[in-house]
């Protein structure tokens, strides 16, 4: 276990990360089903879901405030009963869920194949854009009200 008290310290605002972190350490999150995440350019992302022999009517994703739930529940559809005699391809319900970070937006989602894509993107609005403030010395303000005067 991590001591997060000198964060606290020396940054303003970053009492949700260090709770995250906290989380984080104690979480074991579960293996089923597996998935990557993967960056596909400077501020877009996407998460590859293997739910094979799941349908995009079986699957539901739903975010709220920072976190992307995926959740997927077989139909109670009486299927033609087979005897397997292996039958390593999972068919179990879930639910993943992904904590998102500010300003990132799910853009799209797509099942191909057994795979679901889901498309995220970093957007962060103008007022939160770096920007430049520009710094004035007394003399300068003294030779600005000189021009004023004349």
């Amino acid at each position: 276990m991590f001591d997060f008290t000198p964060l606290y310290r020396s940054s303003i605002g970053f009492d949700r990360l260090a709770q995250m972190l906290d989380d984080a350490a104690s979480f074991e999150a579960p293996a089923y089903p597996p998935y990557n995440i993967e960056r596909v350019g400077d501020d877009e992302y996407r998460i590859t879901i293997a739910i094979a022999g799941f349908s995009a009517a079986d699957v539901n994703l739903e975010v709220k405030g920072n976190a992307l739930t995926v959740t997927g529940k077989k139909s109670d559809k009486p299927e033609v009963k087979s005897e397997y005699l292996h039958q390593g391809i999972a068919a179990r319900n879930f639910e993943r869920r992904f904590q998102l970070a500010d300003h990132v937006e799910v853009t799209g989602a797509d099942l191909t194949s057994g795979l679901l894509h889901i498309s995220l993107k970093r957007e962060i609005p103008e007022a939160l854009k770096p920007r430049t403030i520009a710094i004035r010395s007394g003399n300068e303000q003294k030779v600005i009200e000189a021009k004023k005067a004349a």
